[in-house]
């Protein structure tokens, strides 16, 4: 009998999977290698890999007949999970059934009460929560849960939904162990010396961005891991899996700009032969630190600009100027290191002007790559509750939030959904089929004929839809 199997649901929505973009739990990586930290025997199934399905997967787990089964899940995949739950429920009775990530920590008890399968939710930081969950469990049966802090759950008669105080946020982030990677198919992924390796250095945001809800999840001052820690993890990745490509997936990699320098120093000082991709904003940006993080391997740089007018960022509360996001771009490339920027079209408020002013300021910013989404209010987002008060969402069927579809009754607010649906076509269309820009990335030319046509062709002959452009030009970024 296995005590816990973790579960990445197949994400139908996303446009990547036909793409064949995939790239493994991270954090479900994380919730395995504490719970074997203490004694627990876990596996981990990512049907976005194997692509079983539901009633495949049941098979699969009824022959392990677990204790627990956790999943995660998306805004845009919850509904495809919870269709997990109910499968395994239905199968497993006995069997906890459980589930976390961002859409589920701020909407908890909807989401048990639409899924009667479904035991408990896990809120917000999951490392310390599974574990107590496990062990209280194991030990107690579900009287045990009434023991376990940062959960949502069923009463045992299953009449009622009860909320337990909060799980105190993770101080010491070196005390996690590294990702249980080696519970994951790693071949099956593509992964090699040419595939990004993904990595989290540390958590938490100061900032309060309309649209974000990063600082509610993992709170609002910034905790982070050792120099040293960090660089034993990339150490892993090249010796044990040979990987080295690394993505830091920190929400803000550069926030202490003294512990970033000496990130780069302790993988020079090792001789580690990495390249990686971090993120920044663009008011944090310090010339002599780009440089030393290009020497170390820094070969892309991301900042999310999301406009290019001052008061729509100033709606936005994102608390940057114009004039710094030109700086960080101009800084970054002038040390060498390509720039990825990210824009949000549609914000509420935003007028038909100022989003073809957001376009163009991405093209003047010339930036290596860029990106475009339409603003998407995910629960536990300020947006989303300012929005739903003021009955401004046009639904709340989840599948359609992939950030490239326009879930806002725009029509209430001065634009229409079709008119933000093709201004996002209009930005990634304008931005990378530039003469100028095509002529010094001659490699982007053949992604842009097979985008076209799988993303705009391809989809009128089979009836699909035309989101790949998105995601296969995320596929490209270095």
């Amino acid at each position: 009998m296995m005590d816990v199997v973790l579960i990445n649901p197949c994400d139908e929505n996303a446009v990547k999977n036909c793409l064949g973009f995939k790239v493994p739990p991270l954090n479900l990586m994380y919730l395995a290698a504490s719970l074997e930290k203490a004694l627990m025997s876990v596996k981990i199934l990512d049907d976005d890999i194997m692509q079983m399905g539901e009633e495949k997967v049941t098979q699969l787990v009824s022959k392990m007949d677990p204790m627990i089964v956790g999943l995660t899940a998306s805004t845009s995949n919850i509904k495809k999970a919870l269709k997990y739950v109910e499968k395994i429920k239905k199968t497993l009775p006995n069997t906890l059934t459980m589930i976390g990530g961002p859409h589920t920590t701020f909407i908890p008890f909807e989401t048990l009460q639409e899924n009667e399968f479904l035991d408990l939710v896990v809120v917000g930081e999951g490392e310390k929560t599974v574990v107590e969950l496990a062990q209280n469990y194991s030990k107690y049966g579900v009287k045990g849960l009434e023991n376990v802090r940062g959960i949502v759950y069923r009463t045992p008669d299953r009449n009622a939904i009860k909320i337990r105080e909060t799980q105190p946020l993770i101080v010491d982030l070196d005390s996690i162990p590294f990702p249980a990677r080696h519970l994951v198919p790693f071949h099956a992924y593509g992964v090699s010396k040419d595939q990004e390796g993904d990595m989290i250095t540390s958590r938490g945001c100061v900032y309060s961005c309309e649209y974000c809800s990063s600082s509610l999840i993992m709170g609002k001052k910034f905790r982070s891991r050792s120099p040293e820690n960090v660089v034993d993890e990339v150490e892993e990745l090249t010796n044990e899996y040979k990987i080295k490509n690394i993505a830091f997936l920190d929400d803000t990699f550069m926030m202490n700009k003294r512990r970033a320098g000496e990130i780069a120093d302790e993988i020079k000082s090792r001789g580690l032969d990495v390249s990686y991709v971090a993120s920044s904003r663009v008011d944090m940006v310090n010339k002599d630190l780009l440089a030393k993080l290009k020497d170390s391997g820094m070969n892309t740089l991301y900042y999310g600009v999301e406009s290019g007018s001052q008061r729509v960022l100033d709606l936005m509360k994102k608390r940057i100027t114009l004039k710094q996001a030109e700086y960080a771009v101009e800084s970054a490339k002038d040390a060498g290191i390509r720039v990825l920027t990210s824009f949000i079209l549609g914000f509420p408020g935003e007028t038909a002007d100022e989003i073809d002013k957001t376009i163009d300021f991405s093209i003047k910013l010339n930036a290596d790559y860029s990106q475009y989404s339409i603003l998407t209010p995910f629960p536990g987002t300020p947006i989303y509750h300012e929005l739903k008060d003021k009955k401004l969402l046009d639904t709340e069927n989840w599948d359609k939030y992939t950030v490239l579809k326009s879930v806002i009754k725009y029509e209430n607010i001065g634009l229409s959904k079709k008119f933000v649906e093709r201004k996002l076509a209009k930005a990634y269309l304008k931005f990378y089929t530039r003469p100028k820009y095509l002529l010094e990335h001659k490699y982007m030319f053949k992604v842009m004929v097979e985008t076209i046509f799988r993303s705009f062709i391809l989809p009128k002959l089979n009836g699909g839809t035309s989101e790949g452009w998105y995601h296969e030009i995320n596929k490209q970024m270095p």
